[in-house]
């Protein structure tokens, strides 16, 4: 069977890079939703960050903040207080299978259960969101990959809420395990 015709939706990120940003401009978010797309300044505070997403959600939009893997602020217990201040975590689908520090907070994000939908650039080559799905079955989150990469961004687009991601157990390689005990100095 052929696969459908992809669906286009107006969509962008926003730089939330005012203080007060008023989003009753319904041609500002997704598809025409309650969801808004937006994205920090790389160097943001961690409290400014909350009170923005809690800004935002006061206004009846719902904030998804795009690859909050990003920001070095970010924690587990930061992007919990992004989510209780109305934001979807929209984790860099990408990101996660790479080698970085950033690599590291998405996964530690998705671990637990922080990560609502992920997403891609497609800059041409093998980073696709296709390469994430099958990345994320082969760490047997296969129910995980289908909410985060089907049914919440359908939700999104169908202007539902998204339903909770259940954390993702990934395996180590015995080669990054031994490189975090190396490179972290025995604590990995």
């Amino acid at each position: 069977m052929a696969p459908s015709s992809p669906r286009l939706v107006r969509g962008f990120e926003i730089m939330l890079d005012i203080p007060d940003p008023a989003f009753t401009d319904r041609r500002l978010a997704l598809g025409g939703t309650r969801y808004v797309l937006v994205e920090f300044g790389r160097l943001v505070p961690a409290e400014a960050s909350v009170e923005a997403l809690k800004r935002i959600a006061v206004q009846g939009v719902v904030p998804v903040l795009a690859h909050p893997e990003r920001y070095a602020v970010c924690s587990v217990e930061l992007a919990t207080q992004w989510q209780q201040a109305g934001a979807v975590l929209q984790l860099d689908a990408t990101t996660l299978m790479a080698d970085s520090k950033r690599a590291e907070r998405a996964r530690t994000l998705l671990m637990a259960g922080c990560g609502g939908i992920i997403a891609s650039d497609n800059h041409g080559d093998g980073r696709t969101l296709a390469a994430s799905v099958e990345w994320l079955e082969s760490h047997g989150a296969r129910v995980q990959a289908r909410i985060l990469a089907v049914e919440n961004p359908a939700a999104i687009l169908a202007d539902k809420p998204v339903a909770p991601v259940p954390p993702v157990r990934i395996r180590q390689s015995w080669y990054s395990v031994l490189k975090s005990f190396v490179v972290g100095g025995g604590e990995g």
